[in-house]
């Protein structure tokens, strides 16, 4: 497998992915930010907007972070990195893979930039139902799914450590400590190590 990546993008919850998974991969250093990157043939088949992270795999290829993040669970399931279909936690593990990209990353643009409260007229509702939320998703529970980490905390925990590496939310007494246990695991300090090598 090869991941498209660049270093402090969205790239990294894949990086994040990668090493959890213990699947063999090779990163491809695209720096985005220069315009002859988006000349590299390969990296647009694998990307047409390119965009990271991009993930080839085979003849398989895949530009959006929720999707590979399903991709490689169900592919590869011996990672254990997600629930299979027909298992009860199924239905949640896509709704929280989802819930970045859908919900999460609109209702931060919707704070930075200061936009007029409109739950009603906006899919994601609003950055404070957003993290009611989350709140309520990971209210008792170890991990986004209860005790098993999986995909999707790598999805939502991503999210929910920029939240506060941002300063749009102060401690909070459900995510933050959410936030602590992702960062003290190891693949998350891996991918870490890697953004900053390459930084």
């Amino acid at each position: 497998m090869k991941l498209y990546w660049c270093p402090n993008t969205r790239a990294f919850r894949i990086a994040w992915l990668m090493e959890e998974s213990g699947l063999p991969y090779e990163r491809v250093m695209i720096d985005i930010r220069k315009p002859e990157a988006k000349n590299d043939l390969a990296f647009r088949t694998a990307s047409p907007m390119g965009k990271v992270p991009a993930l080839e795999d085979g003849p398989t290829r895949l530009n959006d972070s929720g999707a590979i993040c399903l991709y490689i669970a169900d592919q590869y399931p011996q990672a254990r990195l997600g629930p299979p279909i027909g298992h009860p936690d199924r239905g949640a593990f896509v709704q929280w893979v989802m819930f970045t990209n859908s919900v999460v990353e609109p209702a931060m643009v919707e704070k930075f930039s200061k936009l007029d409260v409109a739950p009603v007229g906006r899919g994601w509702g609003s950055f404070e139902l957003m993290l009611a939320s989350l709140r309520g998703g990971l209210a008792g529970r170890e991990w986004i799914l209860g005790s098993q980490f999986t995909a999707a905390d790598v999805m939502v925990g991503t999210a929910a450590y920029y939240l506060q590496q941002f300063k749009l939310l102060d401690e909070d007494a459900v995510i933050s400590p959410y936030v602590a246990r992702c960062v003290a695991r190891p693949a998350f300090k891996r991918a870490q190590a890697l953004d900053a090598a390459a930084a």
